[in-house]
């Protein structure tokens, strides 16, 4: 039972002040807003105005709405008079309530209650960005200094003893990324005041992300929490927070222990009135049992097999499919928490297993071994026979067999300029699912553009007809997913993907080959002198998932200098780019550095030019609702809200050229959306061959 006994006997509705914010629509980017969060901060309000108590005119509520006609004001008559004193929650207005307004007023108590999104900076502390934050300047209230200006004498020795912070925002590291420009936020203070008490409760742990059920737009948290004041008054509210987060974790355990979802909110509890831990020292019933740990035996066999490995390009579909045989949901942030095995091993042994008391580390390695049998089987063998010693010392349960790896047919059309200068190209076409089986050439002899896409379109019909279809009875192999073109530097741009492909009955109907088929460009012949940096991109971009926070660049027409292509090579990130070029002379000088700098994967449009609301956001993959959002591309009109899937580029990309082709008028859409360029550089789908020249 929390201890009363220091509440100040004035304690009440009248002496009670309160900094209310949700924030539901950031300048930044489209990609960053919620639906939820203004509700949330509406709902807090009504509480505090309504069973609490408190007068409207002591609360400043901060919202920046979705849409703000359809904010409910009825619910109460506290809340009502609140609908023409609440201002956006910009950075000015925050710190106009927080340090300007509130500490002039005589109160026992504040409450700050925030919805939206919530970053830890490199020292931890927690940064909530504001309605107006912008690529170059994300604006933000910086909480922990906030609440330490907030216990000095820059506030009155006698008002606020109590402050109690309630934060429904997600808790996740800022990419260390220099287009994230949060700044350096510190409200200084004055010397701090003895006795003042603050309580914390945050929606979720460092690292994790506060989940919103934007349907019923509202967080888990707040919903949880307003489920416990209920109809308490302020001074039972006080009294009974600690009671309250202890009932709420508990709820949030329970859901964990069923194998509900691995990264649902969970609580921190800083301190409660009595400047100690409860929660550590909590319910009764003690904490929940953990999964068990790895011994030091393990960790020795592990040192050793690892040891001089680098990451492996399927590291990521390890550590995400160790989660998924535990029975946990995958943790949210996107790519590996390290850059070395033991890093990795070494994360997921913190973290809670699943209902069957599964470390994780023992299925990534187990994943890890079936992967590399085929490549390294006295690797393999060693992983295996760990994973199984290791689970007959620590008497854990059997694994399910890992996934097989994803299998897929591509047709490979090497064209090349003949060496006497004649008109055409020589050309060449491959299968290669398993294996590599050469299919068609020309036989030394140079061929037209149109030659080429007529046998292109026969070998098509052979490997079964659609994209993604079955193959045809008969037929010699199964049919094609992508198209790669391998070519000289000046057909880079060439419109192989608007080639027209007969469709149906007869042949007076077609599709472009892009919208049929996955069409990507390569051109290894240039790489020769950046050999070393292209393996090494995209070794890193495939063990990281091809999500990586700092895997894509946007480059503007600012950035392209004669040192571009040095910059880009001068680390693993970026494996992308993303051209927002405006001519000709530009994205050629682009794709240029692109090729120096080793970066294997690019998109541009041909000829230079914008794309209506930027690469990244035409390009971003459906998300799910409460993840929290990727950092804003520089230069880009628009970011998804969490990190392109590189490695789906080419799929997505069909997608983007289905989609817009409903609206073409003439030879492209407005805009000419699909008319892109995929760069697509494997160094591990390379064919060693004779030049047809």
């Amino acid at each position: 039972m929390t201890r009363v006994d220091f509440l100040p006997p004035t304690l009440g509705p009248g002496r009670t002040f309160a900094l209310v914010a949700g924030v539901e629509r950031y300048d930044i980017s489209r990609g960053w807003d919620l639906n939820g969060p203004a509700g949330d901060a509406m709902r807090f309000a009504q509480w505090l105005t309504g069973p609490g108590q408190v007068p409207p005119e002591h609360v400043r509520l901060l919202l920046s709405p979705l849409e703000p006609g359809a904010l409910d004001w009825s619910a109460s008559p506290g809340l009502a008079a609140l609908r023409d004193t609440y201002r956006p929650a910009t950075e000015a207005n925050v710190k106009s309530v927080l340090f300007d307004e509130l500490p002039k007023c005589d109160g026992d108590l504040l409450w700050i209650f925030w919805a939206g999104h919530g970053f830890l900076d490199r020292s931890r502390e927690l940064m909530l960005p504001c309605a107006d934050a912008l690529p170059g300047q994300i604006r933000h209230l910086n909480l922990d200094s906030a609440l330490r200006w907030w216990r000095t004498d820059l506030v009155a020795h006698r008002r606020f003893p109590l402050q109690a912070s309630l934060v429904d925002a997600c808790r996740v590291d800022a990419p260390r990324d220099t287009r994230w420009n949060f700044g350096t936020t510190d409200y200084g203070g004055g010397a701090t005041v003895p006795g003042r008490r603050q309580f914390r409760l945050y929606a979720s742990r460092e690292g994790e992300a506060a989940q919103n059920d934007s349907e019923r737009a509202s967080g888990r948290f707040t919903e949880a929490l307003l489920g416990e004041l209920g109809r308490c008054s302020v001074r039972e509210g006080v009294t009974g927070l600690a009671g309250v987060a202890r009932s709420i974790h508990r709820g949030f355990e329970e859901l964990r222990e069923r194998g509900e979802g691995w990264q649902l909110p969970q609580f921190l509890v800083d301190r409660d009135w009595d400047a100690c831990s409860f929660l550590d020292d909590g319910p009764a019933a003690g904490p929940p049992a953990r999964a068990a740990r790895l011994d030091q035996r393990a960790w020795d066999e592990l040192g050793d097999l690892f040891e001089g490995r680098d990451l492996p390009l399927c590291a990521y579909e390890a550590y995400a499919w160790a989660f998924k045989a535990a029975g946990c949901t995958t943790p949210v942030r996107v790519g590996l928490p390290g850059d070395t095995l033991l890093e990795v091993v070494q994360d997921l042994d913190e973290r809670q297993g699943g209902r069957g008391g599964l470390p994780l580390a023992v299925p990534f390695v187990r994943f890890l071994g079936a992967r590399a049998e085929a490549a390294d089987p006295r690797w393999a063998d060693a992983l295996r026979d760990w994973v199984r010693s290791t689970r007959e010392r620590l008497a854990l349960p059997a694994l399910p067999p890992p996934p097989a790896p994803a299998r897929r047919t591509v047709l490979h059309v090497c064209l090349e300029t003949p060496p006497g200068g004649e008109d055409g190209v020589l050309a060449r076409m491959w299968l290669r699912r398993d294996t590599a089986r050469h299919i068609w050439e020309s036989q030394g002899r140079p061929v037209g553009l149109d030659s080429v896409r007529e046998e292109l379109v026969r070998q098509l019909a052979l490997a079964g007809g659609a994209s993604g279809g079955e193959a045809a009875a008969g037929q010699p192999h199964g049919a094609v997913e992508r198209i790669d073109f391998h070519v000289p530097y000046e057909l880079l741009e060439a419109d192989f993907d608007q080639w027209p492909v007969p469709r149906g009955r007869g042949a007076g109907r077609g599709r472009a080959l892009g919208q049929l088929y996955q069409v990507v460009v390569r051109c290894p012949q240039e790489r020769a002198d950046s050999a070393a940096e292209w393996r090494t991109k995209w070794r890193w971009l495939c063990s990281q998932g091809g999500r990586h926070a700092e895997a894509v660049r946007v480059v503007a027409d600012a950035e392209v200098t004669d040192l571009l292509g040095m910059e880009l090579g001068a680390g693993a990130a970026p494996a992308c780019v993303l051209a927002h070029t405006s001519g000709a002379a530009r994205t050629g000088a682009l794709v240029e550095a692109v090729l120096e700098g080793g970066v294997p994967v690019a998109v541009w449009r041909p000829g230079g030019g914008a794309v209506a609301g930027g690469l990244a956001q035409l390009l971003a993959p459906e998300e799910c609702h409460g993840r929290p959002p990727a950092p804003p591309a520089l230069a880009a009109p628009s970011t998804p809200s969490a990190p392109l899937d590189v490695l789906a580029l080419p799929a997505r990309l069909r997608q983007v050229r289905r989609a817009t082709a409903g609206s073409r008028d003439g030879p492209g859409p407005p805009g000419g959306a699909d008319r892109l360029v995929l760069l697509w550089d494997d160094p591990d789908d390379e064919l060693t061959l004779r030049s047809l020249a």
